[in-house]
């Protein structure tokens, strides 16, 4: 490896948390779609996807071997996954491929900024032509990928079905189209997405246990979307949950909207299921029910929100010793005791003194009382959870 490309890598991976969340914004701004963005499965895809992206890119940099005979390594999973679901979530290949357009202008404005400051200018030449190539070999991959996966879903057998369900979410089928699937839509309705390897087949198992009919469709590899009919008996989660805590399989994960009656309710009861999923793919847990976490789901579909509560509620902390980490355990703690701070100090193993000391220290930085503890700040707290 030439001295000057690693020296250029070595700080552009330094800078990776900003060079991947300037990409995101910036290949949503440049080739927008409405309807893509609005799937979670692709949205939260979207970001993993540009994660593995800059990671291939930089690997080729680093190797610098993207365009010679020597093997500069296999196309990153994520990104092929991100293509088939594109063609499942509607999305062109033409913005698929702007897309990656444009996090690659952008890369390039951070490559050039560190041979600036890293005084290598000399090798920018050959920087930009790894870069170069590696999103050739890069997108050519995704573009193939594109059009196999497009092939297949031509040929799929629930296509008609799907797009029959899409189109009553989205009021754009008509009432023959809601016969032609044979499921009655009077009634209490129940919306379950599930993702992981064996979802259709745990789906399946569930109708007869919570005694009540399934409409089910295949939304792509691993994501099943299905109501469950209970017709005049309100279906509750918390029966679903009890039966899949107790049988269901570990490796695949319930959303769970709140029971919807009628038509209208069973658009709603999907949406809320729509918005436990944006959860559910950062916290992998049997079931998730949009009653649990319909505040966490706001925040993390808005991505100003999400910023906000954190550098409100959490960033003050940071200055204190250890970076704030006693601080945040002690909230965490806090908080998952029911604001009890007896309670407190037993899960962490201090003196109730201490926890008391802590929440002051907390409430000094916040420059706001924890009595009553903000709602914001326990959203803060579990977007802090998930890494954000």
């Amino acid at each position: 490896m030439a001295s000057g490309l690693g020296v250029v890598v070595g700080g552009l991976r330094a800078r990776r948390a900003e060079i991947e969340q300037a990409i995101f914004v910036r290949v949503r701004e440049v080739a927008p779609d409405s309807v893509g963005d609005s799937d979670v499965e692709y949205a939260v895809g979207l970001r993993v996807a540009v994660a593995a992206a800059v990671e291939f890119v930089l690997t080729g940099i680093e190797r610098a071997e993207a365009c010679s005979g020597e093997d500069p390594g296999p196309i990153p999973a994520a990104a092929l996954l991100q293509a088939r679901r594109a063609v499942r979530s509607g999305v062109s290949l033409s913005t698929v491929l702007r897309r990656y357009t444009a996090g690659y202008a952008l890369l390039g404005d951070f490559v050039a900024q560190e041979a600036e400051s890293t005084n290598v200018m000399g090798s920018l030449r050959r920087l930009l032509g790894a870069q170069a190539c590696s999103l050739e070999r890069l997108t050519a991959a995704v573009a193939e990928e594109y059009g196999r996966e497009l092939e297949q879903v031509a040929r799929s057998p629930g296509r008609r079905r799907l797009e029959l369900v899409r189109g009553l979410l989205t009021g754009d089928a008509s009432a023959e189209g809601a016969a032609e699937l044979g499921y009655e839509f009077d009634g209490w309705h129940l919306g379950v997405i599930a993702t992981g390897a064996g979802a259709a087949r745990a789906l399946g198992e569930l109708p007869a246990g919570l005694g009540c009919r399934m409409l089910s469709v295949a939304r792509g590899e691993q994501t099943v979307w299905t109501w469950f009919a209970g017709g005049r008996r309100r279906v509750e989660g918390a029966e679903l949950e009890r039966l899949v805590q107790a049988a269901g399989p570990a490796d695949v994960s319930l959303a769970v909207g709140e029971p919807g009656r009628g038509f209208g309710g069973w658009r709603v009861t999907h949406q809320q299921a729509q918005a436990a999923l944006v959860v559910a793919l950062r916290r992998r847990r049997r079931v998730t029910r949009y009653a649990d976490v319909a505040l966490l789901a706001a925040a993390l579909k808005d991505e100003a929100l999400t910023r906000a509560l954190l550098d409100i509620y959490l960033a003050p902390l940071a200055d204190s010793r250890g970076g704030g980490s006693v601080l945040r355990e002690t909230l965490h703690a806090y908080c998952a005791a029911g604001r009890n701070v007896s309670s407190t100090a037993v899960v962490l193993g201090v003196a109730r003194s201490t926890v008391e000391s802590r929440l002051r220290a907390t409430e000094e930085r916040l420059g706001r009382t924890l009595n009553p503890c903000p709602a914001e700040l326990e959203v803060a707290l579990r977007l802090d959870e998930l890494g954000l």
